[in-house]
């Protein structure tokens, strides 16, 4: 379980998130959702331990992963950054193959355990058949799959994601977030991942986290948090919703203004 306890985070003198909390379990998939700006991005790094917090704690079974060095935090959570942030040059198992550090020898050696691991995470991700491929000629969703990958292959309880589907295409959107459930409930991974769109929320996390202005407005299943009230006051924009025609899920509209 992931645990986030009234977590700070200022830019400067500017407050940007407000004493967050909020809990994943495991096999869980938690949607951070909101307008741009509301600290989503700047949550799931303060979780990462990218960047410091003012105050606050982000535990998992009772250790606060902040406290930890940054090797040991990497052992215990992973993080898919959006595509753009890879090295176009690297071979896709050598981007995989990444995953594994946190594990290496004092020499910096991989080992053929290591190396099936990191195998076993391309098969996951139904992506083996890229693997001597250079990551600056693959797709964005193939990039995406590959990210997914590497952080498979860190072997950790706990998964963050941010937008990871903001520069993909429908098809692979939709195939993208069928995979993150997917590994969440076999794996019993703790997922939290920040999304712009509400209907991929909607459909495939088992609860929505809605930020506005760095704090958590509501917490709760989908059909507690996306309601018409709710979303419309939090992005100044009429919304219907109404069931989706060919899921058990919901469907947000835009309204007229």
């Amino acid at each position: 379980m992931l645990r986030i306890e009234n977590l700070s985070v200022s830019y400067g003198s500017r407050r940007v998130l407000h004493g967050v909390s909020l809990e994943v379990q495991s096999g869980e998939v938690v949607a951070l959702i909101g307008p741009n700006g509301a600290g989503k991005s700047t949550l799931v790094r303060a979780v990462s331990g990218v960047i410091p917090v003012d105050a606050g704690s982000v535990r998992t079974n009772g250790t606060d992963l902040l406290a930890l060095p940054s090797m040991q935090r990497a052992r215990r959570l992973a993080v898919v950054p959006q595509a753009v942030s890879m090295p176009p040059a690297f071979s896709v198992w050598e981007t995989v193959l990444l995953g594994r550090t946190p594990y290496l020898n004092f020499l910096g050696q991989t080992s053929a355990a290591d190396e099936e691991t990191a195998r076993r995470a391309l098969v996951r991700v139904d992506a083996l058949d890229l693997a001597e491929r250079r990551v600056g000629e693959l797709s964005g969703g193939e990039q995406q799959r590959v990210l997914l990958a590497r952080a498979l292959a860190q072997s950790t309880p706990i998964l963050l994601l941010d937008e990871p589907t903001s520069n993909l295409d429908l098809h692979y959107q939709v195939s993208f977030m069928e995979m993150v459930r997917s590994l969440a409930k076999q794996d019993h991974l703790a997922v939290l991942v920040a999304l712009h769109d509400l209907n991929l929320a909607a459909r495939y996390a088992d609860r929505v986290a809605l930020m506005v202005a760095g704090k958590i407005e509501a917490a709760g299943t989908p059909r507690q948090v996306l309601t018409p009230e709710l979303i419309s006051a939090a992005y100044h924009l009429p919304v219907q919703v109404v069931p989706h025609p060919f899921a058990d899920a919901l469907l947000v509209l835009p309204g007229n203004k």
